[in-house]
Parts: structure tokens; sequence; C-alpha cells
């Protein structure tokens, strides 16, 4: 644990319950996006390149730059071109397109995407201390009903597979 949680002070249930969850899941969000993003650019690279080895990996020859970039830029907030990152990860080594369009991992694409999942599970795992199982997927829960009401879409993301 880090000072920080250690020093984490009690308050009653009514100090809780008049908390502004918008302002609470805004620093949430810039935590642990800020942690995920400071250790992907110790591989040098970027979530866009995440999510694009992630899904290359996933479905080999499935996503083509079109059919990915359209699934992935509903979740940028970077106003990313993906094209130079599809660009980038083939000059690396690490992404191939066959001649359809679709894009698959080399060996050493491979190899990095496994780098920078342990470098995103070191954060998760920091994320998740002192919380249990049970009370974090009440916390999923909570925020997607909160979404659903709002007029977001509630459900969990398609793998896309």
């Amino acid at each position: 644990m880090n000072t920080q949680t250690e020093n984490l002070k009690e308050y009653s249930q009514e100090e809780l319950a008049a908390q502004p969850v918008g302002a609470w899941t805004g620093e949430a969000h810039r935590r642990v996006v800020g942690s995920i993003r400071a250790q992907l650019a110790v591989e040098n690279l970027t979530q866009p390149h995440w999510w694009t080895l992630n899904h290359a990996s996933g479905a080999p020859g499935r996503w083509t730059r079109p059919t990915l970039t359209a699934r992935l830029a509903p979740y940028d907030d970077q106003a990313t071109d993906f094209d130079r990152v599809y660009d980038d990860l083939t000059t690396r080594g690490w992404l191939t397109e066959d001649t359809t369009g679709g894009m698959s991992l080399t060996e050493a694409g491979e190899a990095a995407r496994l780098r920078a999942r342990e470098r995103n599970l070191q954060v998760h795992h920091r994320t998740h201390e002192g919380i249990s199982q049970a009370d974090f997927i009440t916390t999923i829960n909570v925020l997607r009903r909160m979404v659903a009401n709002l007029g977001g879409n509630g459900n969990l993301p398609d793998d896309g597979k």
C-alpha cells in the first residue's frame, strides 16, 4: 500500500452519500488512465497502440484499418490519427496487413503486447488494492446503471470477435 491509501480517512454514510459522483469518477478516470498511459509510454506506446495490439492479437486478420478505427474511435479522447498508429506498428515490425487489409501481429508484436499487458496489470493490481471483488463488481454495476440512466450504453463493450 502507498501512503495515500494508508491515510485514507473514514467518513459517515451521510457524508459519503452527499459526495458528487462526477468529481470522484473524473478523478478516478484521470488517475487510472494516467497510470496506464505512463506505463505504456515506457514501451513508447499510446493507448491506441495498445488497443490495436489487443484487437489484432485477439482476432488475427479480422480487423482492417477502417473497421478497427470505427471500433476504437469512440474510446479515443486524444484526437488520434489511427492510420499513424497502424503505420507506426507496421514500421516497428509488430503489425502486418494481408492482401484484404486484415491486420495481424508478428511475433515481435505479440511480445510487445505481452510486455505492455504486464505493465497494465501492475496498474490494475494497484488500482484494486484493498477492494474486494464483490465491491468492485458493485461499483461497475452502479456506474453502468448511472451511464444508462443518463442515456448512455450501460452494457459491457462487445469484444469484437
